[in-house]
């Protein structure tokens, strides 16, 4: 069984894809359906054991990929990363910065340290990626980038941190698609709401309680899967997005729409999309479903 995408099969043949954070969620889902799609795959992150997990799994699938261990809050290791895929791969057509995390706490609790952390994590680290892509390689043959940010409308109690973060990677992505549309690079995010994916797995039991009470406070009252994030990525790198940059595409749900003078009705068919043949329900929702 192969990856079950929406587009067809071809769609990225011949183009290197770089997707940072691919050792796991979001970011191998991602990996998966743009090598089931023809791209030349390059998954990036700091634990090589998961990197070569998904490398084995993409291979046997049929797909092309390469694997490079980076912390992306270093610029020296980024700069090390693009030059290496250039001189391997010969070019970088895009760019999906889904590295990131966050964990769960009140605003008056984060030290500094703490803060700066996240921050480092979610936007510096998204942004030298961007900046080292864009003036090694898209500056002069154009591109597409997709930064991946989170559900952070309205304020994001509890996670201070990350909507912070996140926020400054909305309007980054606004002002690059404005400084490289000249150079035929386009600029995206994606923001996912709750979706089900390893990540859940990672929080401590009072968050995850959090978690399982998430869907009736939303319109379409479930969770998300890891394919729809990923096939809203794929959309926003294809040729179909060519007039589409500076955008944020929302893959949540409704959840900012929701509101306390609504009664949320229930959902009875809000279907969900998973193409990932290999996607594995987190051990929370396995255990909450029992």
């Amino acid at each position: 069984m192969k990856y079950r995408s929406i587009y067809r099969n071809d769609l990225f043949k011949g183009q290197v894809i770089i997707v940072t954070g691919g050792g796991s969620g979001l970011g191998r889902c991602t990996a998966h359906e743009l090598a089931a799609l023809g791209a030349q795959v390059v998954i990036v992150g700091r634990n090589d054991e998961k990197l070569q997990a998904v490398k084995a799994e993409i291979l046997e699938d049929g797909g092309l990929i390469s694997t490079f261990v980076c912390d992306i809050r270093e610029e020296s290791n980024v700069i090390n990363v693009i030059d290496s895929v250039l001189a391997l791969h010969g070019r970088i057509d895009g760019l999906v910065n889904n590295a990131g995390g966050q964990y769960r706490t009140a605003m008056n609790t984060i030290s500094t340290k703490g803060f700066e952390a996240v921050v480092r994590n979610n936007l510096t680290g998204g942004f030298i990626f961007m900046r080292e892509t864009y003036n090694r390689r898209m500056k002069d043959h154009g591109g597409a980038i997709v930064n991946i940010i989170a559900d952070i409308w309205h304020g994001w109690p509890d996670f201070a941190h990350s909507g912070a973060s996140r926020g400054g990677m909305l309007t980054l992505t606004e002002t690059a698609a404005c400084e490289w549309a000249a150079a035929g690079v386009r600029v995206n995010t994606v923001a996912p709401g709750g979706i089900a994916s390893s990540g859940f797995d990672t929080y401590p039991p009072e968050a995850k309680q959090k978690i399982l009470e998430f869907p009736p406070t939303v319109p379409l009252q479930r969770f998300g899967t890891e394919s729809e994030i990923s096939a809203a990525i794929v959309y926003l790198l294809s040729p179909a997005a060519g007039y589409i940059t500076g955008s944020c595409l929302r893959v949540d749900g409704g959840a900012p729409n929701a509101r306390s003078t609504w009664k949320l009705q229930p959902a009875q068919r809000s279907t969900e999309f998973n193409g990932f043949h290999r996607a594995v329900l987190p051990e929370l929702l396995r255990n909450s479903s029992q």
